[in-house]
């Protein structure tokens, strides 16, 4: 009897579980569609544009003078190249940025004399732009890579530190008490009761913090042009050529949209279930 109904409840569960996955996939499909007709509405409204304003293609190319041109640039690899480079300087300013962010985030956590120090300088930090900045870091450190990897994780580096901490502060004291009562040691809090509980808002700061790094490369490379999508924009604009400064645009929006989609999938996969 006690086996029937045990089994009754397991096929149930399972039964529902399947439902979710399904209104899911549905779900997912409906955002697919409405993706598609949106953007479809935005290069036709992009082309009306074109034709009544009867601008020439140096001004404001049509969405096939980009599309050709996105292919030239494919097939002589100009963009693969330049992409290349951006992407590089985005992973290692990311890369920087995240762990100095995460790091003193708990750090100010974990101390409220340390963030009665430090937290006046971090915010007076964001008053300075960094492109005033970047000029200094490449009169530092020269032309090459490391300045644009420290333009990247300099903007990085706030609002993950920020949303970490509020993540963090975010958490029920009742939860790592109840911890402390079981004996877990530091490393055992962070690991099994703080980060899953904060993990939301890291992977907020996270998501946020990696579409900012594709903005810092681009302006490490408008100071340091050499190679990059940056470098593409201001060749594009000094050779006349629009329908390669919207590639490189379109290029530049492709990586942050694909960054950010990307953690929101590791958040569903490691968080959500």
């Amino acid at each position: 009897m006690i086996s029937t109904a045990g089994t009754e409840r397991q096929a149930e569960l399972d039964g529902n579980e399947v439902a979710v996955k399904r209104r899911r996939k549905r779900a997912a499909r409906g955002k697919g569609w409405l993706n598609l007709l949106s953007f479809a509405s935005f290069l036709a409204l992009w082309q009306a544009v074109v034709w009544l304003g009867g601008y020439p293609s140096f001004i404001l190319p049509g969405p096939w003078a980009v599309l050709i041109r996105f292919g030239q640039a494919i097939q002589s690899g100009l963009l693969w190249d330049n992409t290349l480079v951006t992407l590089g300087e985005i992973a290692l300013g990311f890369g920087l940025g995240a762990s100095g962010g995460l790091l003193l985030a708990y750090l100010l956590y974990k101390s409220r004399l340390l963030e009665t120090i430090l937290a006046p300088y971090i915010a007076a930090s964001q008053a300075l732009p960094v492109v005033a900045i970047a000029p200094l870091l490449v009169l530092w450190f020269g032309y090459g890579l490391l300045p644009k990897v420290l333009i990247c994780a300099i903007i990085v580096f706030f609002p993950i530190t920020i949303s970490t901490v509020v993540g963090f502060k975010s958490i029920e004291r009742s939860l790592v008490e109840v911890a402390d009562l079981f004996g877990a040691n530091g490393w055992q809090k962070l690991r099994l009761v703080e980060v899953p509980l904060a993990a939301h808002n890291i992977f907020a700061g996270l998501r946020l913090g990696l579409t900012l790094s594709v903005t810092g490369a681009v302006v490490g490379e408008f100071v340091s042009p050499s190679r990059g999508l940056g470098y593409l924009l201001n060749f594009s604009s000094s050779s006349l050529d629009a329908p390669l400064r919207f590639v490189a645009l379109f290029t530049l929006v492709a990586l942050a949209i694909l960054g950010y989609r990307s953690l929101t999938a590791l958040e569903r996969r490691l968080v959500d279930w």
